[in-house]
């Protein structure tokens, strides 16, 4: 039975946390402004979205976006721009917001139809003297389950995000331990 990584890189293995790779795939699916908060579009963009009810106000505010209402209401008539730290609270806020609004039409998304298949793509050690690497291999998983997944994702929590992940890579089988880190795991909603 394998057990956790306990010094990951150290021979010189590359990769990240195998939750952090989902959590990086569920943003890119919700995902709508292309445009960056330091483009006019970008912020005009998010600003809106984030003040468009009382009750989205209210969740930005919850988020960390803690300015003034007319302090807000100058930046959307562009009569004033928001400061360099603004500027990354007010994409934090409408990241944090964006996920606790789409999480549940997500979840109803990948819990459809018995689940939704991943493909997991293995850490990279091409850094790694030959005599350490191990033979790994693309792998794919039906998770069928993503409640606590996508909640712990909404909620911005990295520690259960990655708990989820191991929870349900033992599936896996005896090779579990050998996905804990990965290059990237794709899938599609």
């Amino acid at each position: 039975m394998p057990e956790f990584t306990h010094e990951f890189g150290k021979f010189g293995a590359r990769g990240l946390e195998g939750g952090e790779a989902v959590g990086r795939q569920l943003d890119r699916l919700v995902e709508t402004i292309a445009s960056p908060v330091t483009t006019r579009r970008g912020l005009l963009a998010r600003l809106h979205y984030l003040t468009r009810t009382p009750h989205a106000r209210a969740a930005a505010r919850a988020a960390g976006l803690t300015v003034t209402d007319r302090t807000l209401n100058a930046w959307l008539a562009e009569k004033r721009s928001p400061s360099k730290a603004n500027l990354q609270r007010v994409d934090e806020a409408y990241r944090t917001v964006r996920r606790q609004n789409v999480a549940r039409h997500l979840l109803r998304r990948l819990n459809a139809r018995g689940g939704t298949r991943i493909e997991i793509h293995p850490l990279n050690q091409s850094q790694v003297d030959r005599r350490f690497q191990r033979v790994m291999e693309f792998r794919t998983l039906n998770i069928r389950r993503w409640d606590r997944m996508v909640r712990a994702w909404a909620d911005g929590d990295g520690t259960g995000l990655q708990s989820e992940w191991v929870d349900q890579i033992v599936e896996l089988g005896s090779q579990w331990g050998q996905y804990e880190y990965v290059t990237h795991v794709g899938f599609a909603a």
